[in-house]
């Protein structure tokens, strides 16, 4: 290979055997710095833009000559040449390694011989992340310690954890060169204590690198967590009464399924079980009554363990609302006439209203015994009015019979009491009685 460089170096001197001119002092290679993946394709390119027909050269981080012009000088058969003139030297070398990466250098042979270096940079690939220290299921409360890992990257991968899409950021990450390959192994531990809520979530390990052209590798675990089960009861009615009815659902969740929940009533059994009807979770009360206050508990379990709620019952009175009422005022008149007129004429009116409060606190409505006392007064009035017309009426029409036998009772006998009597009957029309 020295040999061949120096050749090459003698028939450049060949055909310029004077002192370069002032032209020549223009020339000058043109390269730049290439960065491939690793197991891609590098181009090396090196440009003159003024060339009086000087030679150009590319060679390897080893100062081994790849091609002289146009000629191959190394047995490579993964290098080749792009394209070769007086102005441009190219060659490509293909399925690059980490071993290619270095700094290459185009020299063009003019008087003294002119360089330029381009640097070919390997990207490592990092393999695909692998996630360990899961093990299924997991008991709520227990600390959890995920650890994903990749290797072969160069440089160094960045690793980062998503909990069902949002980042965790609290992390422990390590990083580890291979000094042979001048690799690394990336690692990353996630520790956190498992929550029901994590139950079904995807956790996801995400490996970012600039030879994975935007598009990350990820690796992923659904986490499973097994947990006691959560209770809570659910009521139809907000307010029941006697009479009405209400339904209660024991809503239960836990991992794995509760069993069947049970019902009980103040600590016992329930004591109606024709009225109490359990259905799976639902219990059933119907026509609501006194006894049916008190407290209902709900109980579900599973292997994990069981948990229970309560709910307290208040059976209220019926509501009734009465609507106002209007008493319609009665009137008594009492009117008696004979010799002398007497007229009584008592009138009573009450009008009562009632509305009952919705919450029994307070009532409203006319005075009942008042009422009661002024009807009372009035009746006792009127009774005594008709008894007292009735003795006066008794004794003015005796009065009356008395005057008409007057003298009957001096005759010594009935024939002479007759002709008294009718004596007095005639004597009785001369005398005239007015009655006013």
């Amino acid at each position: 290979m020295f040999s061949f460089f120096f050749f090459s170096l003698l028939f450049s001197s060949f055909l310029h055997p004077f002192p370069p001119s002032s032209g020549s002092q223009g020339q000058f290679p043109l390269t730049q710095n290439v960065t491939v993946v690793e197991g891609g394709t590098a181009n090396l390119t090196c440009r003159v833009d003024q060339n009086d027909n000087t030679s150009l050269q590319w060679s390897n981080p080893a100062q081994q000559t790849l091609y002289f012009d146009d000629k191959k000088a190394l047995r490579d058969n993964r290098i080749e040449l792009v394209r070769a003139s007086w102005h441009e030297l190219s060659i490509s070398v293909s399925d690059v390694s980490l071993s290619d990466e270095g700094q290459y250098t185009c020299s063009l042979f003019t008087m003294p011989v002119k360089t330029s270096k381009a640097f070919l940079t390997v990207l490592g690939v990092p393999e695909k992340p692998q996630i360990t220290g899961f093990t299924s299921p997991v008991m709520e409360g227990e600390r959890m310690q995920l650890t994903c890992k990749t290797s072969g990257s160069k440089p160094a991968a960045d690793i980062r954890w998503f909990k069902n899409d949002k980042e965790v950021k609290d992390v422990k990450s390590l990083k580890e060169e291979d000094t042979v390959r001048k690799t690394f192994t990336v690692s990353s531990t996630l520790d956190f204590l498992a929550d029901r809520s994590d139950d079904g979530a995807v956790v996801s390990c995400r490996v970012d690198h600039e030879s994975l052209n935007s598009t990350p590798q990820i690796a992923m675990q659904v986490l499973e967590i097994h947990y006691t089960p959560l209770v809570k009861i659910i009521s139809s009615n907000s307010w029941p009464e006697e009479g009405q009815s209400i339904v209660l659902t024991c809503e239960s969740k836990g991992k794995p399924l509760p069993e069947p929940v049970l019902w009980t009533k103040d600590g016992g059994e329930l004591p109606d079980p024709e009225r109490m009807v359990v259905n799976g979770r639902v219990l059933s009360i119907s026509f609501l009554n006194k006894t049916d206050n008190g407290t209902y508990r709900c109980e579900a379990k599973n292997p994990i363990g069981r948990n229970s709620t309560e709910y307290v019952l208040i059976v209220h009175d019926v509501f009734n609302t009465l609507l106002p009422t209007t008493v319609i005022p009665s009137l008594t008149t009492a009117t008696v006439t004979t010799n002398v007129a007497l007229t009584a004429s008592t009138t009573t009116s009450a009008t009562a209203t009632s509305i009952r409060d919705p919450n029994g606190l307070t009532q409203t409505g006319p005075d009942h015994a008042l009422i009661g006392g002024i009807v009372a007064v009035v009746v006792f009035v009127t009774l005594c009015s008709i008894i007292l017309l009735g003795r006066y009426l008794a004794r003015h029409k005796g009065t009356y019979l008395t005057n008409e036998a007057k003298g009957a009772e001096d005759a010594p006998d009935a024939d002479t009491a007759i002709i008294n009597a009718e004596g007095s009957q005639v004597n009785a029309e001369e005398k005239k009685e007015y009655f006013i």
